[in-house]
């Protein structure tokens, strides 16, 4: 695998990939990669086509107070994972590489950044946006991949795709979790033993709420007790909604796709999760 940090490099060894034919896939990343990134990586590899990942811990995405400091990095170790899943480029740009001086556009995705994650941490999407379009600019992907755990960002990117008419097919890969069903995270690592036993109410909650949901019972109701639930566990309680799945408007119906979305916070640790409400029937 090839380790490239700076952009002329990057152009030669992109344009070397291409000549022979191949599509290019992308799987942008913040590093302290587990499982789920590379079950991204995994989705990407597909006959005649070449998987760049991208590794950069953005500082545009992070507000006032949140972890950027202590965001966790493990560049050995990522760079180990990536070439043991067969990727075939890794993108590493610092950031001066990524925001120069002179730095001044930012990119603002309306409608589906302004609630959920966009109302509790102002800002974030607008640089979610801003790295994701730099990233598919810099590397001109065929196909660039995201997790499903992060549902809001994923619909705030295909929103940006097809409004800035990026020729690019943005690939939604299914929530990894662990045995007990807790979402993969990187910050799973700030759990304590204590927390980390606490926090599977959270993936629990959001099951039991779906199924009450799909069976018709009354919404207000059961987001309600789901709250409760979580605050009995331990968890102070950010958001826990039922939204249409590609707008992710509250007013949502079971005639269109629904989600059930929640973040929460257990001590320090902010987690976030999501589950498709569907209908037994």
């Amino acid at each position: 695998m090839q380790v490239i940090r700076d952009r002329e490099a990057l152009v030669e060894a992109l344009a070397a990939l291409r000549a022979e034919g191949a599509r290019v896939a992308l799987v942008p990343t913040m590093g302290a990669l587990h499982a789920g990134h590379i079950a991204l990586v995994e989705a990407a590899k597909r006959p005649g086509t070449k998987v760049v990942a991208s590794i950069f811990v953005n500082p545009k995405q992070f507000g006032a107070g949140e972890d950027l400091g202590r965001y966790p990095r493990r560049e050995q170790s990522d760079i180990r994972m990536l070439t043991e899943a067969g990727c075939d480029l890794l993108w590493m740009p610092g950031v001066e590489v990524m925001y120069p001086d002179g730095h001044a556009t930012s990119i603002r995705v309306d409608g589906v950044s302004e609630g959920l994650e966009g109302a509790s941490r102002p800002g974030h999407f607008d640089g979610v946006a801003t790295v994701v379009a730099k990233l598919f600019n810099q590397v001109g992907p065929d196909a660039a991949y995201f997790g499903e755990k992060d549902f809001q960002q994923l619909a705030v990117i295909r929103r940006m795709v097809a409004d800035l008419d990026f020729p690019i097919d943005v690939v939604g890969v299914p929530t990894q979790r662990d045995d007990d069903g807790l979402a993969l995270s990187s910050r799973n690592i700030y759990l304590d033993e204590e927390q980390r036993a606490k926090a599977v109410a959270l993936p629990r909650a959001l099951g039991v709420a779906a199924r009450a949901i799909g069976r018709g019972e009354e919404t207000a109701t059961v987001l309600a007790d789901a709250r409760a639930t979580l605050t009995a566990a331990g968890f102070e309680v950010d958001y826990v909604e039922l939204v249409d799945a590609v707008t992710l408007s509250l007013d949502c119906t079971v005639e269109r796709p629904r989600r059930l979305v929640a973040a929460a916070r257990m001590g320090s640790t902010r987690l976030i999760d999501n589950i498709a409400v569907t209908d037994p029937s």
